[in-house]
């Protein structure tokens, strides 16, 4: 039987497609046996008005074993043409992309190709700024990579973005090239990681540089609008660094350091090696600071950089190797920072909670690839605390940097740790592992004898003892407690004169505004909903303390307690922002509204300023707080209901949720569902049936 050239294509690219259907089970896990990526090198442009990217990538691999067909994982990539070796057959099919040939084993390879996507998630435009946001397997929404942590590539990527426009990424930043309108941003890595850790973001940064004690360049990058507030957001960072570098007893894996905050993030932070990316909810002024400060995530992505970055997970079963590490390491640098006490009443805090968790019957081992955050995070945390005090100092650190050196740049289990802990301590630790490894239950007894190390926790221990002991009866102990108070004790004074006869508790009450202690006077903000005259002066005070969350609590309340100074307090707070979120701006703006005698000729300006936060031109907390407000007020128009469906599409689940139960409340009410058919026509295609969704299941 004779065929035709066309029939052998025909006939050929069904045997190909065959070929492919045979290979799509295999793993990635079952892949890293065969094959080791080693580079990746690209050309990456993001197109913001399309929302898609182009790319242009080279892959070097080598062949472990012979094998027919090798894939990356490529979530909606579609393909352009092969570039390189036209010998290697390329083809995209169900969010991989294969590559076939006769590959020998211990050869090395070569692929290149473009290729085109619109992701769907891991990469985010909002309005010009751009970040990524791998999450342990999303690179390949946006760069054909491998979400399987264990293969580990050299990553040099370029991107071609506008010039008015800065790009931070992975590596060291070789050169910036001219192309037209646009520039090219040229970086490079020196030593190979995971895929879900390469991001880069583009924006209008700014940023100021410095260096480590030990040489490591480090740049902390802050949008122009937000200059004035660089020292108080950035605060204490080179010390977190050179206290890391020291602690953890192996210098930085890495070329350089990088931080920068991005608008509308879903998470605090996200360790991309080299280049942190973290949510602008934590540019902060000096006010800010005391309720609101980056230390925490700010040392926790940094010790990523060796704990999950430089030494990887196998697998979900070890993933407290990443978060509890960074979760320690964190609290050991707030301690450096903030004293001792902060440390134990941190690790205080998370006790309560897990066990609690424990006591419900919830408790979860660190080795539950299913587990919490707060198993994973703080338990975790928990367990090399107890493990350090276990086996000594010493000897705890000599088996991190051991365990850190001899599997740098690689994949690690648990046992892998254990080992090296074992090593130096000379002896197995098998209560340990049943005990903090293995077993969900949490030893609640086993925290509470190394809490009673603290004196500052035993004396807390000894107030909180009090809870349910009437107030003649300890008057006296509590008098003592607001004598220089701690923090956390004089906070645990004030909640039990909650509900208390004020003409016994003001006595208290009076020392403890004399303490001129911030966060004992804002527990006075947050728990006294009823002003006694007696203390309405002092009281008044609060709204100047160096906290925001003192001012709003305050505000709210003294406009509550006394009617007749409602003019007076808005006066004062009227120039009052407060935190990245406009709290204190907005809650004013909702209670000038509210006021009736308060400048009703600004009524309609004061509404006009609500509405805007609204839009997607601020972040989500902004909007968010803004939409609560004009649900209390009842004052949306056309221009916020249209916000409103933005926001019920937005990225972020937690606030697309909220937004979307509000859309639902308002769509229940007959005088806003006219609005909603007048506007429809006026939305785009994707809020129009969007839309038409929420109108069919309300």
């Amino acid at each position: 039987m004779y065929f035709g050239k066309q029939q052998i294509k025909t006939i050929m690219r069904i045997l190909f497609q065959v070929f492919l259907f045979l290979f799509l089970g295999i793993t990635s896990a079952q892949q890293t046996d065969i094959v080791d990526f080693i580079s990746t090198e690209g050309l990456i442009e993001p197109i913001v008005n399309e929302k898609k990217v182009i790319g242009n990538v080279s892959y070097t691999f080598q062949v472990k074993k012979k094998c027919d067909s090798i894939f990356l994982d490529g979530v909606g990539i579609l393909l352009q043409n092969n570039l390189l070796d036209k010998s290697i057959k390329i083809s995209s099919k169900k969010n991989k992309i294969w590559l076939v040939s006769n590959f020998k084993p211990n050869k090395t390879y070569s692929v290149s190709f473009k290729y085109e996507a619109f992701p769907k998630q891991a990469m985010y435009f909002i309005g010009t700024e751009i970040w990524t946001q791998g999450q342990g397997r999303y690179t390949s929404n946006w760069l054909p990579s491998l979400d399987d942590m264990n293969d580990k590539m050299i990553f040099s990527i370029s991107y071609k973005v506008p010039k008015d426009q800065k790009v931070i990424a992975n590596g060291k930043l070789l050169e910036v090239v001219k192309d037209g309108d646009l520039r090219i941003w040229k970086f490079r890595m020196k030593k190979p990681m995971s895929s879900y850790l390469v991001g880069f973001t583009v924006g209008d940064f700014e940023y100021k540089s410095d260096i480590s004690a030990k040489g490591i360049p480090i740049e902390l990058y802050y949008p122009l609008k937000d200059s004035t507030k660089f020292e108080p957001t950035y605060r204490y960072s080179k010390k977190i660094f050179d206290f890391l570098e020291n602690e953890i007893g192996m210098p930085y894996p890495w070329q350089n350091y990088k931080q920068v905050p991005v608008k509308d993030f879903m998470y605090a932070g996200m360790e991309n090696t080299t280049a942190t990316f973290f949510s602008d909810a934590f540019i902060i002024d000096s006010i800010g600071f005391v309720d609101r400060n980056y230390v925490n995530v700010n040392a926790h992505e940094l010790a990523h950089h060796w704990f999950g970055n430089m030494v990887t997970e196998v697998s979900g079963t070890h993933q407290w190797l990443h978060e509890g590490f960074a979760s320690y390491y964190a609290l050991l640098a707030e301690k450096e920072i903030f004293g001792e006490d902060y440390y134990y009443w941190k690790l205080f805090q998370s006790a309560e909670q897990l066990k609690i968790l424990s006591e419900e019957g919830k408790g979860e081992s660190l080795t539950n690839p299913k587990a919490s955050s707060l198993t994973f995070y703080e338990k975790g945390a928990w367990a090399l605390h107890i493990l350090r005090e276990k086996v000594g100092d010493e000897v705890f650190k000599n088996g991190v940097k051991n365990y850190l050196a001899k599997h740098q740049y690689s994949n690690v289990t648990t046992e892998d740790f254990l080992i090296e802990i074992e090593k130096e301590y000379g002896q197995k630790l098998t209560d340990f592992r049943k005990d903090w490894i293995h077993q969900s239950a949490f030893k609640a007894e086993q925290v509470y004898q190394s809490l009673i190390k603290s004196s500052f926790i035993l004396d807390y221990l000894k107030i909180t003892a009090l809870r349910e002991t009437s107030l003649t009866l300890k008057t006296e102990a509590l008098n003592k407690a607001l004598i220089f108070p701690n923090d956390f004790i004089g906070q645990e004074v004030i909640y039990q004169l909650d509900g208390e006869p004020i003409t016994l508790a003001l006595p208290l009450f009076k020392k403890a505004f004399k303490s001129n202690n911030v966060f004992v006077r804002q527990a006075i903000a947050l728990s006294m909903s009823k002003i006694p005259k007696e203390l309405q002066t002092v009281y008044e005070s609060l709204l100047k303390d160096n906290s925001y969350v003192t001012q709003e609590a305050a505000l709210g309340n003294l406009w509550v307690n006394f009617p007749e100074n409602r003019v007076r307090y808005l006066n004062e707070m009227e120039n009052v922002v407060g935190f990245q979120d406009k709290n204190i701006r907005q809650f004013w703006l909702f209670l000038a509204l509210i006021t009736e005698e308060y400048n009703p000729s600004q009524k309609e300006k004061y509404s006009t300023e609500l509405k805007d936060y609204t839009s997607p031109i601020y972040g989500n907390k902004v909007r968010e707080k803004a939409m609560e407000y004009l649900s209390y007020l009842e004052i949306w128009d056309s221009k916020t209901l249209k916000n409103l469906i933005d926001a019920g599409q937005h990225h972020y689940w937690r606030f697309r949720k909220s937004s979307r139960t509000l859309l639902k409340n308002l769509l229940n009410k007959e005088e806003y569902q006219s609005q909603f058919l007048e506007i429809r026509n006026e939305l785009d295609e994707t809020s129009s049936k969007f839309l038409d969704r929420m109108i069919n299941e309300k």
